[in-house]
């Protein structure tokens, strides 16, 4: 091998090792990798910032901008809401999940349809008190297999297609013609997902929901007339079970109803009264149908879209101080209404307006962001912070979003426009149609996935420059001797390593030219070979780079490195075995004539 040969593969070690033995940030570890094939001249300037205009890369970063915009409508609790329910297990939740997403994603591209559930499903393992860890690897991986299943469930499939097109005389694949081995490998890999993730997956849960004393309010929420929600049990509407929150009473025509069953039922101007932590507050905000139960939001200058939750923390030198917040105008001094108020885990058993202020009560107050800039310094108050993601959806626009997303989905999977325009199209709408604003859409992209995404394309492109793939592999498949089985199972596991390493595309584009001139070397037919590395290409779980559906949960699920390799490797090796037996009885050995 070259010297520029042994440069790459020196670096791709030490870029594993730092994944695998430290927690300092993938984008970091692979960054600085690159960096150093372009100081040596592995790459060039190039070759090395190819990533940055890949498609997958700059899809995956406008699909960003498109689940804000579902988020914003309220549409993820609905997706929530429609197809996840109440799980007794966490064996059952995965399942829960994971069929729905291996069946669309045999029909659509994969990466949309994770980038949609990534929100919905934290929320609800949120809501469930799961831990999402044990959720978003399987989810992930559920993609992957389902989009083996069809021609066009994954990019992967197409690509080699078009190479089976172009390059041989044959006439291209049948849409479910990949489903002989997909589906046996779906559902094998399922099966096993749901026997072994208990002791393979992390049991990682957010910080707040492990403190021991979160700071409580008691909160006050009206059923609106005409809601979804009139009708519908406590349980059914999705409040039985809110994260570190539970629904004290029921004010209903001037009765208190405590001790609520979750049976009871639901009706138009019930006063519902919550305790619990500021993240369930939020959560509350977003359910359809609910709305703060005092009058003085409608009063605000700012509409409810523009606003956000704000904690504050009175001073002793507050105006209000002894005063109810009625008789202070505090909505006419701060602009702002007061939702709920905290005071030393003590429940205030008043009408918000009725509660007299004292000095260290915690105010959580409905206002605009610029209340914290406004105030943050002011004599009022000791403390002044804004609660993250705390504005309010735009319930209204929902069906918009929805169907943005389902005009996504028809346009990419009947191939009108590739999955990169129909992705900027419907960011595009999000923001014309309202349902994101510009602001929100520039901070929801995930910018740690998207380095991550370039600068794997980067270092891939110093395997094959500097001719180490070509190295691997034909030392490899030339080992493997004269017989065609094994040189079918060397062929898949060199695939399987490129597209940990180098992402799936990328490997199936390199292998190809490798799979048709093994098979004519021992003059059989070729189409063992170009199955086996459609499926190589596509099944990858033992690294967060081989695929971008395992970078976008890398982040939310708080994974490791080491986490993908303990519950992916014997995946990826009983996906290569499951493979290798089935390929040969549908596309047989056959002599090349």
């Amino acid at each position: 091998m070259t010297t520029d040969a042994w440069m790459t593969l020196a670096t791709i070690a030490i870029v594993l090792g730092l994944l695998v033995r430290t927690r300092i940030a993938p984008d970091v570890v692979l960054l600085a990798g690159l960096t150093i094939l372009l100081i040596t001249r592995v790459v060039t300037p190039s070759q090395a910032l190819s990533g940055l205009s890949n498609e997958g890369m700059v899809t995956v970063g406008v699909l960003y901008v498109v689940v804000a915009g579902l988020r914003q409508t309220g549409g993820v609790g609905w997706i929530v809401h429609s197809l996840l329910r109440q799980p007794s297990s966490i064996t059952k939740a995965q399942a829960q999940i994971m069929a729905p997403v291996a069946l669309l994603s045999a029909f659509m591209n994969n990466t949309p349809v994770v980038a949609m559930l990534v929100p919905a499903v934290t929320d609800w393992a949120r809501r469930f008190r799961l831990s999402v860890s044990k959720l978003l690897l399987p989810m992930s991986y559920a993609s992957i297999l389902g989009g083996t299943c069809t021609l066009i469930g994954t990019s992967t499939n197409l690509v080699v297609n078009g190479l089976l097109v172009t390059q041989t005389d044959h006439p291209g694949l049948r849409m479910f013609e990949m489903a002989w081995v997909g589906l046996p490998c779906a559902v094998i890999g399922i099966i096993y997902i749901l026997l072994c993730s208990r002791w393979m997956l992390p049991d990682r849960k957010p910080v707040l929901s492990q403190l021991e004393n979160p700071r409580e309010y008691t909160v006050e929420m009206m059923v609106e007339a005409g809601s979804p929600l009139v009708g519908k049990t406590i349980q059914r509407a999705g409040l039985r079970h809110l994260t570190g929150m539970y629904l004290a009473e029921i004010e209903r025509g001037g009765q208190i109803l405590p001790a609520v069953s979750p049976q009871t039922q639901l009706a138009a101007d019930d006063r519902l009264v919550f305790v619990g932590i500021v993240d369930s507050v939020v959560e509350l905000q977003r359910i359809r149908g609910l709305k703060p139960a005092t009058d003085q939001v409608f009063k605000l200058d700012a509409p409810p879209s523009k606003r956000c939750l704000i904690e504050a923390v009175v001073s002793d030198s507050c105006p209000g101080v002894g005063a109810t917040i009625r008789d202070s105008q505090f909505r006419t001094v701060y602009n702002a209404v007061v939702i709920a108020v905290a005071r030393n885990g003590v429940r205030i058993k008043k009408k918000v307006g009725d509660i007299i202020l004292r000095a260290g009560d915690t105010l959580l107050l409905d206002t605009s962001p610029a209340f914290r800039e406004q105030h943050h310094n002011s004599r009022d108050f000791f403390l002044v912070s804004e609660i993250a993601d705390s504005q309010q959806p735009r319930h209204e626009r929902a069906v918009i979003a929805l169907g943005i997303i389902v005009l996504m989905v028809v346009l990419a999977s009947m191939q009108w426009l590739s999955m990169l325009k129909a992705a900027m199209l419907a960011a595009g709408l999000m923001i014309v149609t309202r349902c994101c604003n510009t602001s929100t859409a520039r901070r929801s992209v995930d910018f740690q996935v998207l380095i991550v995404i370039a600068t794997a394309f980067g270092i891939g492109q110093a395997l094959q420059a500097s001719g180490a793939a070509d190295v691997i592999a034909n030392t490899l498949v030339g080992l493997a001797g004269p017989n065609p089985l094994v040189s079918l199972a060397v062929v898949y596991l060199i695939t399987m390593l490129f597209t940990e390493l180098i992402t799936n595309n990328a490997a199936a584009v390199l292998m190809f030219p490798i799979a048709l001139a093994t098979a004519h070397s021992l003059d059989v037919s070729y189409m063992p070979f170009i199955i086996s590395i459609m499926m190589a290409a596509s099944a990858s779980f033992s690294t967060p780079i081989g695929y971008q559906t395992n970078l976008m949960v890398y982040g939310p699920g708080g994974y490791r490195f080491t986490d993908y390799l303990r519950i992916g490797l014997p995946l990826n090796f009983l996906m290569w075995g499951t493979t290798v037996l089935l390929v040969p009885k549908f596309w047989p050995f056959e002599i090349a004539g």
